[in-house]
């Protein structure tokens, strides 16, 4: 039995204006051809916002990861964005969302488990991005695409860098060995929309040196401050 579509929107905090265009991105080609005399009535099927979901989701990504490492060159924004595009992204965050249950799908994509098919539920979530994308308008598939999938990518590679590079640390080290004043650190600037929002960091050691650093969170634009700090302080050794 296909669940209740207002569960989701409530899930993802939003509720459409055209409850119909909600309902064809659920609704997958299997069941439609088991529908044909329903004639006209039969929604459509989900293939079209798929195609126009892959764009958005394409054209979103790019223009966060750009946002976000503004120095980093194209290889290595290429590689974060194959990442979050990719099938298995898209399935995780399908399956978060337990999009699954809220598929229209014919008998037999049902009997072969559906609901649950990688594929299936990668297409639906781009279906669902464009289904946002045409009720709501680019900051409401913008702010989706940033929550269900962006987030928690940045989270873990912001763990990640933490394990391998706590800059801030190093630097702690660094000044107590030269008998330097303590890292000050603070925030000079925010911009940017709250779902996509950028920091400025300033560290500074006594007097003479200073760093500033961009970064998605207030972390991570510490870290890449005293990652520079680190560095002028070893060209002054």
């Amino acid at each position: 039995m296909t669940a209740d579509p207002a569960v989701l929107e409530s899930t993802i905090e939003y509720r459409f204006k055209d409850r119909s265009l909600l309902e064809r991105a659920l609704t997958h080609k299997s069941y439609r051809f088991e529908r044909p005399s329903a004639g006209e009535g039969v929604l459509g099927d989900n293939e079209q916002l798929e195609f126009l979901g892959d764009s958005i989701l394409g054209f979103v990504i790019s223009e966060e990861l750009v946002s976000i490492y503004p120095e980093m060159p194209e290889g290595g924004l290429s590689k974060r964005k194959a990442h979050l595009v990719s099938a298995q992204k898209l399935y995780e965050a399908a399956e978060k969302l337990e999009l699954g249950q809220y598929l229209l799908l014919g008998r037999g994509e049902e009997m072969s488990g559906g609901r649950s098919k990688r594929a299936l539920l990668a297409d639906a979530l781009e279906a669902l991005i464009a289904a946002l994308y045409i009720d709501g308008g680019l900051d409401t598939a913008r702010g989706f695409i940033h929550d269900r999938i962006i987030a928690d990518f940045l989270a873990d590679e912001a763990s990640e860098e933490s394990k391998v590079n706590d800059y801030k640390s190093a630097l702690q080290e660094a000044t107590q060995k030269l008998k330097l004043p303590t890292p000050r650190y603070a925030i000079v600037k925010e911009q940017g929309p709250e779902h996509s929002k950028t920091f400025t960091v300033e560290v500074r050691v006594g007097k003479d040196l200073a760093s500033r650093a961009d970064g998605f969170s207030k972390k991570s634009a510490g870290q890449r401050a005293a990652q520079q700090a680190l560095e002028q302080l070893s060209g002054q050794q």
